[in-house]
């Protein structure tokens, strides 16, 4: 076990003292995604502003890259294709850019009879309209708003309100972070973006939820050493931990990213930046602020574990 320590386990960096740093870059992302979101907005895709779903079966399995290439060509917006059920089978989706359904829809599907022949079967030719687009957007949001107060309840009865409390707003910075991805990269925000926020809350919150685990068992342990102190001793007992889950992690979906093809690739960036951020606002981010908090102690126990040396109260500073 000693060869997968990738930090040894003795380090002392000093995370308490540089907390000025990372949380200036926290809100500093914060506030330029914010800017972003009011400047430039969101560049929703077709699962948010609705379009044309048409449903084709091929006699045998297209070639879905030649597809794409095809459709794209007819310069109809973004497309998105999804192969389902039998091996043949095609649900083609474009974004819907005329406020004439009817009109707009024949000629959508007219182009692409055009371009991939009017001898196969057209199965389902359908309009999804904003409406629909808005209940998505509306039931995303109660998704991760729901999530997090799942989360909030969760660490407030295992540990106590202001851990959740920490962890909480290190789960909004990340979620930010990621939506702030989309906003600066100008990428589609669609259903598969939700699923990326999900899942880096989701990773974050397992990583915070460690550190903070050890740092409760330290409190009980070491009752007179000062908190800054015990907050960097947690958090280095734990990070070799944390930088060998992250790492086997990333590079599972650093393969899929660079391997997986376009749609895979377009699905993995946003996990690929979210582990990242959630590793950093773990360490960084949700273990500091405990600080300014009052985080219980256990009580005035006069019996000191050997291991509570005195220590410079200038940590706290």
């Amino acid at each position: 076990m000693a060869l997968l320590k990738m930090i040894p386990y003795n380090t002392k960096i000093d995370f308490v003292k540089l907390r000025a740093i990372p949380f200036a870059i926290s809100i500093f992302v914060i506030l330029a995604t914010l800017f972003s979101l009011s400047t430039r907005g969101i560049n929703y895709g077709i699962d948010f502003l609705g379009g044309y779903i048409i449903e084709v079966r091929f006699p045998e399995k297209p070639d879905v890259a030649q597809l794409r290439e095809k459709l794209n060509k007819l310069e109809l917006g973004e497309v998105a294709l999804q192969t389902f059920g039998d091996a043949g089978d095609v649900l083609i989706r474009f974004e819907r850019k005329d406020d004439d359904a009817s009109g707009e829809q024949s000629k959508v599907v007219a182009k692409v009879k055009e371009a991939l022949g009017e001898k196969l079967d057209y199965r389902r030719i359908e309009t999804v309209g904003p409406k629909v687009g808005q209940d998505l957007v509306n039931n995303s949001l109660k998704a991760v708003g729901f999530a997090l107060i799942a989360m909030l309840a969760y660490i407030a009865l295992r540990f106590e309100w202001q851990f959740a409390v920490c962890a909480i707003v290190a789960l909004l910075h990340d979620c930010m972070a990621i939506l702030g991805l989309f906003t600066f990269g100008g990428f589609e925000f669609k259903e598969t973006a939700i699923i990326a926020i999900l899942i880096t809350a989701g990773y974050s919150i397992n990583d915070t939820i460690v550190i903070f685990d050890r740092i409760r068992e330290n409190i009980r342990k070491f009752r007179k050493m000062p908190l800054p102190e015990l907050i960097n001793k947690s958090v280095n007992e734990t990070l070799s931990r944390t930088i060998l889950t992250a790492s086997t992690t990333l590079l599972a979906v650093t393969a899929l990213y660079f391997m997986g093809g376009a749609v895979i690739s377009e699905f993995s960036l946003p996990i690929l930046i979210g582990i990242l951020i959630g590793s950093f606002s773990s360490i960084c981010l949700a273990s500091p602020l405990l600080l300014y908090l009052n985080v219980k102690r256990g009580g005035d126990d006069k019996k000191v574990s050997k291991d509570d040396a005195p220590v410079d109260n200038a940590l706290a500073r």
